[in-house]
């Protein structure tokens, strides 16, 4: 509820890594790892913000955030295909309105 983002070990209570205010305070209503790239998650904030996190890339900051001005975003999941090399990876957007609106990720943030 305060953007906070941990990262847990299933055999520990304790975080690995922890990002206190990652969203500026806003609340996360979805966040999901990447389905083709290990390392990389997104998140979903009450402010229709996505952040997208590389973990490889930088463990202490989101790599790219990205705004959607439209209408406000409800929930969000991935769609892609993990078998396939092909690096395609799609962010799946809910609109306050019922409109669905998907949204094809970066290769950098997709690739196996």
């Amino acid at each position: 509820s305060d953007g906070s983002i941990r990262l847990h070990q299933m055999t520990s209570e304790y975080p690995l890594m922890q990002w206190n205010d990652s969203t500026k305070g806003q609340p996360i209503i979805a966040l999901h790892w990447a389905l083709t790239r290990p390392a990389v998650f997104f998140a979903l904030d009450a402010s229709s913000n996505i952040y997208i996190w590389d973990l490889l890339e930088n463990d202490l900051l989101p790599v790219a955030k990205q705004t959607i001005p439209s209408e406000k975003v409800v929930t969000m999941t991935l769609l892609g295909e993990p078998e396939k090399a092909n690096g395609l990876l799609g962010i799946v957007l809910a609109k306050e309105s019922g409109q669905i609106d998907i949204q094809y990720v970066k290769k950098k943030w997709a690739l196996p």
